[in-house]
Order: C-alpha cells, then sequence, then structure tokens
C-alpha cells in the first residue's frame, strides 16, 4: 500500500530524503490555508507539521483515511490529541530531538542572570565599566527547582551534574525522580528553591500556572526560566512579583503573547504593558523560542520523526526482535562483616564451589552458550559500591557496552566512571532511579575456563 505523505511545514531535508528513500510518498504545501489544505487531505496518510495551524476536529473530520500527524517538536497541543486517538490516528513527536538544546539554554539563561551578563555587555558598548553593579552570583549552594520532569527536565538536571546544587522536581506522575534529581511535593519544593526552571506542556492544568498565587507560595525570592510554554506564566503577575522583589530575575525563551504558530509574537498591534516592563527590565533575557532551535536539533527532530514513521509500518518483524539491553544477571554483591568467613561457611554449609572471591554459577543461554554469573561479598568497608551507600550492588550481562552506555547517558541516566577493559569482558557502572550502583558487564565467558 502506497504511503502518501502532506508536509505542512519545511523541515531538515533529511526527514524527506530518507522517507522518499524508504518508499513513502513525499508532497508539500508550505503556503495554502488551512482551509485549502482541508479540501484535499483526504487523499493522504499521514501528515508532517510544526505548528503552522491547529489540527482541530473540523480538520481531523475531513482527513478520512489520516493514519498519522507527525510533528517535529516536543508537544502536541496544537493537535485535538484526544479526538485524533478516537480515529485511530498515530500520534507522533519527538521530545527526544531537542532537549539537550532546551537543556543547554536553559542553563545559558541562569547563568546569564546570575552573572549579569547580558547588561555588563551593554553598558560597556555605551562606554561604562561598572564591576560592582555588575557583581553576580554562584550556582553552587544553590536549590534548583524543575517542574515537569520529563524529556526536557531530565536532561536539564543532567546539565546540573557539575555544579554543587541541589536539584528538586515537581511532576504530577509519581515516581519520575532519579539520581540527578529528588522529587519532592509542591510544598517543599516551594520553601526550598531558589531558582525555578518550567519544563511543562501547555495543557489545561498548566495553562496560567505560575500566577500571583504560585508565586507568592514560594518560602523565598527566586530566580525563573521558562522553556516551556508562554501561557504558563501569567506575565502581568510575573511583572508584580519582579517589582517587589519575589522574583529575582527572568529567563523568558517563550511569552504569553506568541501566536499558536510560535513565528510570531503578538495577537494584536497592541503591546501589552508587562511586556513593555519586560523590554526595559535588566534583570530580565528574553528569546524568540529558540531553547529547542540549534542547528543539531534541528536534524536530530527530523531523525526522530523519521526513525518513529519507519518504525510505525517497519511490520512485525521489528517488534519481534527487541533491542537487547541487559541479558541476565551477572553478579550479586553485597557488603560483609568477614568476607572470608562468610564464603568458607557457604563453602561447606551449601556446597559451593568457592574462590578468594565467592562463587561461580555456570548456566547456558538459549543459544546454548557456557554463560556465568557472580556471587561475591565485600568488605563493610568497601568503596566498591560508591557512590550508592547500599548494602549491596549488583551486575547485569549486557550487550555492546559502550553503545548501550552512551543511549542510557543520553537517556539522562548518570554514569559512574568510565568503562574500563579486562580479559574477562568490559565494565561500566550506573545509577538508577533510587541511587543503587549497578554494574554493567560485556563478558567474554570463555576467559574463566
Amino acid at each position: 500500500m502506497d504511503i502518501k505523505i502532506l508536509h505542512i511545514d519545511s523541515n531538515h531535508p533529511l526527514l524527506w530524503n530518507q522517507l522518499q528513500n524508504a518508499g513513502f510518498i513525499n508532497h508539500s504545501d508550505f503556503t495554502s490555508s488551512k482551509e485549502e489544505i482541508e479540501s484535499k487531505i483526504q487523499d493522504y496518510q499521514g501528515i508532517v507539521i510544526r505548528s503552522r495551524f491547529k489540527i482541530d476536529k473540523a480538520f481531523l473530520d475531513k482527513a478520512t483515511n489520516l493514519q498519522f500527524i507527525a510533528r517535529v517538536g516536543a508537544g502536541l497541543e496544537s493537535i485535538d490529541c484526544e479526538y485524533a486517538e478516537s480515529k485511530n490516528i498515530t500520534l507522533i513527536a519527538a521530545p527526544e530531538g531537542n532537549r539537550n538544546a532546551v537543556a543547554e539554554h536553559t542553563l545559558g539563561m541562569i547563568l546569564s542572570l546570575f552573572n549579569k551578563l547580558n547588561e555588563a555587555d551593554r553598558e560597556i558598548r555605551s562606554g561604562h565599566w561598572n564591576r560592582e553593579s555588575n557583581r553576580g552570583h554562584e550556582l553552587d549552594g544553590k536549590t534548583v527547582g524543575i517542574i515537569g520532569y520529563g524529556n526536557m527536565g531530565k536532561s536539564f538536571a543532567k546539565k546540573l551534574r557539575g555544579f554543587d546544587a541541589e536539584v528538586l522536581c515537581y511532576d504530577i506522575q509519581a515516581n519520575v525522580g532519579d539520581s540527578n534529581a529528588k522529587q519532592v511535593s509542591l510544598q517543599e519544593f516551594q520553601e526550598k528553591v531558589d531558582v525555578v526552571s518550567l519544563h511543562i506542556p501547555w495543557t489545561s492544568e498548566t495553562d496560567k500556572m505560575v500566577d500571583a498565587d504560585f508565586i507568592n507560595g514560594f518560602a523565598k525570592s527566586f530566580w525563573i526560566v521558562n522553556t516551556s510554554r508562554g501561557k504558563n506564566i501569567v506575565t502581568a503577575d510575573l511583572v508584580a512579583a519582579m517589582e517587589s522583589g519575589k522574583i529575582f530575575g527572568a529567563g523568558l525563551d517563550v511569552l504569553e503573547y506568541e501566536k499558536l504558530s510560535f513565528e510570531t509574537l503578538f495577537h494584536d498591534k497592541n503591546t501589552p504593558e508587562a511586556f513593555q516592563y519586560l523590554l526595559k527590565a535588566k534583570n530580565v533575557i528574553l528569546s524568540p523560542h529558540i531553547a529547542g532551535w540549534t542547528f543539531e536539533s534541528h536534524e536530530r527532530l527530523a531523525q526522530v520523526i523519521v526513525d518513529k514513521i519507519k518504525a510505525k509500518y517497519s511490520g512485525q518483524a521489528k517488534v519481534a526482535e527487541p533491542e537487547k539491553r541487559a541479558t541476565g544477571i551477572g553478579g550479586l554483591f553485597f557488603k560483609s562483616k568477614n568476607p572470608k568467613e562468610l564464603v568458607a561457611w557457604y563453602g561447606k554449609h551449601l556446597g559451593l564451589k568457592t574462590d578468594d572471591y565467592g562463587s561461580t554459577f555456570w548456566w547456558k543461554d538459549n543459544d546454548g552458550n557456557d554463560c556465568s554469573t557472580q556471587w561475591s561479598p565485600f568488605a563493610d568497608d568497601t568503596v566498591y559500591f560508591a557512590p550508592s551507600e547500599k548494602q549491596f550492588m549488583q551486575n547485569f550481562r549486557v550487550n555492546d557496552l559502550e553503545g548501550l552506555l552512551k543511549k542510557l547517558s543520553d537517556e539522562g541516566v548518570t554514569i559512574v566512571g568510565d568503562m574500563e577493559t579486562y580479559e574477562y569482558g568490559k565494565f561500566g557502572w550506573v545509577l538508577d532511579s533510587e541511587g543503587n550502583k549497578i554494574e554493567l558487564w560485556e563478558p567474554i565467558d570463555k576467559a574463566f575456563q
């Protein structure tokens, strides 16, 4: 079956080229009105869009043969998702594509605010050399709070690992915190944070979330950065808080006044009073919705969309061969008061074949290959489990350790140390979401024979 795709916005050329090479039929229309697109949308099985117009019920009712909508971006707020899903239309987004760009931009805004870089630059260009008035703050020792701990929030938290800062996150989903950010209640969040960074979608729950009541709920004055959606902040309330000193400064990549397409700013010709304040304020940094808009993310977003579209039509073969990561338990290590005596006890009473390290269990995988699992007690004062303070550490057998560590790093997982290679395999270490240290082992089992 031929799959015809209508591209409604321009994107990186690899998206078009790779889809074409994969056998999809590409058509483009970057200029027609929404109504003109609606008149022909029944001819297409797929749509690729950024944010040119809203895909609502009226549009979807005319898209009688539509199988997927791919948005080259992180959010899907321009699409009536519930109605699309009721019509069995697959929704595709690419938050993985620009999360690193957003994280770097967010960190850049915070450091610029703390060190008054923009204002100092303007003053020097105007002939003024003012050192004391441009004295800055350090991020070390501060508490950074992340609201929304998904792709963007996790990527930002990962960037903060090099700072001696406490990182907290608040999210409506439970158990999303990890070793990079501790998940807390909103009450604890508002009691402790010095910096607030928004990484939330624009929904009915987040619309105008940061208003006067929300801001005044914080125990301390704070800085705020918004790289999510402009309508998540009530700008007039933000300005009032800045005037009162409740908010020290703001980095705003998005604004309440943006149009849905994100390509233009105002809905009308009148410049809002609150925006006039932002334009003049020295403690405000503004950027035109470009946090996720790097050259690298432009390409990465397109690649993620291509991969997801191809995966949708790849048949069952791809499903039948899931990616191999952990393939089995490689070992169980735990702390002991006297490892040698304990090993001897297990050898005597359970008949384990023991050595100086514990015991090795041999087994065969589904292909008949010899495999081993290690059982090893460690001394109570071992530093091998660090930075975890737990009494145990697990070892998992994995395929392609080097590739897996890169993927885990991209997913925001904390990597401990560097990969090491020995005659019996490659080793790497990571922390799980509760701070447990895990040893990953790409084994060469014949080394034990």
